[in-house]
């Protein structure tokens, strides 16, 4: 079903192919499915951003899978040097067996895609981030057991990981509210997408600026850190517009009492989320993290 294909939005995914993916990853961590079937494959990982989950979990995903992963920064390969994305998406479809990329712009994902004749991973642009919210989903999956009539509450900048979260609640029949100040909500044309596509499965898709409005009756409370890379410069101004929107005790007060809580990481603790909730027994961050590895299997495993 999935051989061959590019991830490049979570939008590229219908609601049976995130099923195939997570009940994969679900064989990889329970381990009766753990054989070496990327035996003799390749994956090349192109760095424009830092990274720590990303580069982790797809190097340990090839590993465990019998595969080899070559680390790529962007600055030591001739990108780096003015040759195009075209030209390198060619050259390592001659080479190796996929391709996974992170960098920012989304349309650079995309160029590398149409020139190559292998798939491409999206491993985060500023747009979107499909593979930590495919990880995120098998995460609620596993803690709630379903996904129909579920709330998630998301608080802060309505970055990519907002973009790609509105798009796989909307396929996968969640309702989501996302809690953002003015000037910073989620991208226009992927919140127009998430709403047309949570009509078809009967569920919403809304923005509420105020977030203790957003966060009643919860089933999921998810943040994100409120600077990120590149935007290190604004970190003063995001501070204090963000801060009515940080996640703690007076947040998780009015949500469900048995509500999860979600951060992609890295955290900046007493920012975004406070210690106390981030280590509390609300906090599924940690296996969220764990996530990353076995979807990031699953998916290498289904498209190579």
């Amino acid at each position: 079903m999935l051989k061959g294909k590019d991830i490049i939005s979570v939008s590229d995914l219908s609601k049976k192919e995130i099923e195939v993916i997570h009940e994969r990853a679900r064989e990889f961590k329970s381990d009766i499915f753990q054989k070496p079937i990327l035996k003799g494959k390749t994956l090349a990982m192109i760095f424009q951003k830092a990274s720590t989950r990303t580069r982790v979990s797809f190097e340990t995903a090839m590993h465990q899978l019998g595969g080899y992963a070559i680390y790529l920064d962007w600055f030591d390969i001739q990108l780096g040097r003015g040759e195009t994305i075209h030209d390198t998406g060619k050259v390592l479809s001659r080479y190796v067996d996929a391709i996974m990329i992170r960098t920012f712009e989304q349309k650079t994902v995309e160029e590398l895609a149409k020139a190559s004749d292998i798939p491409v991973i999206n491993g985060l642009t500023d747009l979107e981030h499909p593979c930590q919210i495919l990880a995120d989903l098998f995460t609620i999956r596993e803690k709630k057991r379903k996904f129909k009539g579920l709330k998630l509450a998301y608080f802060g900048d309505g970055n990519n990981v907002c973009n790609s979260l509105l798009l796989g609640c909307a396929i996968m029949g969640l309702n989501m509210v996302a809690s953002c100040p003015d000037g910073y909500l989620p991208n226009k044309e992927i919140m127009e997408r998430a709403i047309e596509i949570s009509k078809k499965n009967n569920s919403s898709i809304r923005i509420i600026s105020d977030p203790l409005e957003a966060a009643k009756d919860a089933d999921i409370i998810y943040t994100d850190a409120w600077i990120s890379m590149g935007q290190e410069k604004e970190r003063d101004k995001r501070i204090h517009i963000f801060k009515r929107y940080q996640v703690n005790k007076r947040l998780l007060d009015v949500a469900k009492k048995d509500v999860i809580v979600m951060h992609c990481l890295p955290a900046h603790r007493e920012e975004e989320i406070t210690s106390d909730i981030l280590d509390g027994e609300h906090s599924v961050v940690w296996d969220q993290a764990e996530n990353r590895l076995h979807v990031q299997k699953a998916i290498l495993s289904l498209i190579m």
